[in-house]
């Protein structure tokens, strides 16, 4: 059709890297703005929207790094008055088209602020910051019911939209549909039912399956999507279609059986949910945009607390090609992952709470560690768990551990290192004891020491990406 020709896919959905190095980034990257939806333009600026608190209107940042979408002026686009939007206004994604800007959200009634359905603004210029912003129209969808989080992507000469919305003869709650688009409004052909809430996890609170993210990789199509409801309970689920089927069967679409990104009560994160994909700066690593809550418990009704805030994290890849979502990390600094210089495809990870050299880890967060302030002060750092925080990685002479601080100044410095320029590679690191000088991170037979190496393959087994 006319309109998928005129489409280029979005580089969110073009083959790239699965590896990258390590980035800096902050989190929670912006407090109060829940739903997020971050995306990199061609020009290489990152635009941020999200639903506000108040839910009464629309907001664009900009910036030429995520880090620095958090102190981004913030500019309010469109804001709701009363008649068919004049309810709730929820979930905005900003898409860049057909030479356009479009903001796919959607809005209530003012005589029925939960009466919500898909609308779309566009934009009169080519940049979302400065550009006036107007209502281009409703999508209409095979039946008028309750109907929110439209996301549209392209694929194979062909845009789609997926959204939640409920269907009488199915019952209460949420299920996720998809259709193709003859344009940025208009549904065209048949629209799929591809996911109906059946587990236990996504009938928490409310039958819920909404929030799509699409993203392409590794010949298939997956999309991420929320279930159960906005408490703690709230989830990732996942959905996978190979790249080449028929995306408009729901014989295409397989479920996860399982939630792929929960609430962690270790790192203080609850309700982890509504994501969205970008890539880093350089183009390499994908990540994951989502909003979450530092704290579990709410009075109320959890719609209404305010404090899902957003926040960013690496989506990493298993070797079977399927995404690793890990768990929502603790505040701070995002981990990295301690790539072996020599193996590349083996990792730093405890298990036992003793670090060895593993090859596919796919309990993520086991392989995920902040370079936290060192212990013994000055510019040293430690390798604190991830998904244990208050443990370090420490010398014990004959293995390295991850354990916790026992206060003292000992503990502080074998759980201490200086950051170095990577003996094999001076684009990669190595980390020199406090305690001992001379003595590096290494790995031998995959179990990892603090030892003296020598050039070569010592300098190899000492030398980590940082990813």
């Amino acid at each position: 059709m006319a309109f998928a020709a005129a489409l280029p896919s979005s580089g969110l959905f073009d083959a790239m890297p699965a590896s990258a190095a390590a980035f800096p980034l902050n989190n929670a990257l912006i407090n109060q703005r829940a739903d997020p939806h971050i995306m990199k333009h061609s020009n290489g600026m990152y635009y941020f929207t999200a639903s506000v608190p108040a839910y009464d209107g629309l907001i664009v940042r900009g910036a030429s790094t995520i880090a620095g979408l958090a102190t981004a002026t913030e500019r309010t686009v469109w804001t709701r008055t009363p008649g068919e939007m004049g309810g709730h206004i929820w979930a905005p994604e900003l898409h860049y088209f057909n030479n356009t800007w479009y903001m796919y959200f959607a809005a209530g009634t003012s005589s029925d602020v939960f009466r919500v359905r898909p609308y779309v603004l566009v934009a009169n210029g080519q940049d979302p910051l400065t550009a006036s912003w107007s209502v281009l129209g409703r999508i209409f969808t095979a039946f008028d019911s309750f109907s929110l989080d439209a996301t549209t992507f392209s694929h194979n000469g062909t845009r789609y939209l997926v959204w939640a919305q409920n269907e009488a003869a199915v019952g209460p709650g949420t299920n996720l549909y998809i259709s193709a688009m003859s344009g940025p409004t208009t549904l065209t052909g048949p629209q799929a039912r591809i996911a109906v809430p059946t587990y236990a996890w996504e009938k928490v609170g409310y039958t819920v399956n909404e929030g799509p993210a699409v993203i392409i990789r590794n010949d298939r199509v997956f999309i991420a999507f929320s279930a159960s409801a906005t408490d703690s309970n709230y989830c990732l689920g996942l959905l996978t279609a190979n790249a080449t089927a028929n995306l408009l069967s729901p014989a295409s679409w397989v479920k996860t059986p399982t939630p792929v990104f929960t609430s962690n009560t270790a790192t203080s994160q609850y309700g982890p949910g509504h994501n969205s994909f970008t890539v880093s700066e350089d183009g390499t690593s994908d990540l994951n945009v989502f909003h979450s809550r530092n704290y579990r418990d709410i009075t109320g009704d959890p719609l209404y607390d305010p404090n899902r805030n957003t926040r960013v994290q690496k989506l990493y890849w298993n070797a079977d090609g399927t995404p690793n979502f890990g768990i929502p990390v603790a505040n701070g600094a995002l981990p990295v992952r301690l790539t072996s210089f020599n193996f590349p495809d083996r990792v730093v990870r405890h298990f036992d709470f003793q670090a060895r050299l593993d090859a596919n880890v796919t309990t993520l967060a086991d392989s995920q560690f902040t370079l936290a302030a060192g212990l013994a002060g000055g510019s040293s750092v430690s390798l604190e768990s991830a998904n244990f925080p208050g443990r370090y990685l420490v010398d014990r002479g004959t293995s390295v551990r991850v354990e916790a601080s026992d206060g003292t100044a000992a503990f502080a410095r074998l759980a201490s290192f200086t950051r170095r320029a990577g003996l094999a590679s001076s684009s990669a690191a190595s980390f020199e004891s406090i305690a001992n000088p001379g003595r590096y991170l290494r790995h031998s037979s995959y179990v990892m020491y603090v030892q003296t190496v020598a050039a070569g393959t010592g300098f190899s087994d000492a030398t980590f990406v940082l990813d």
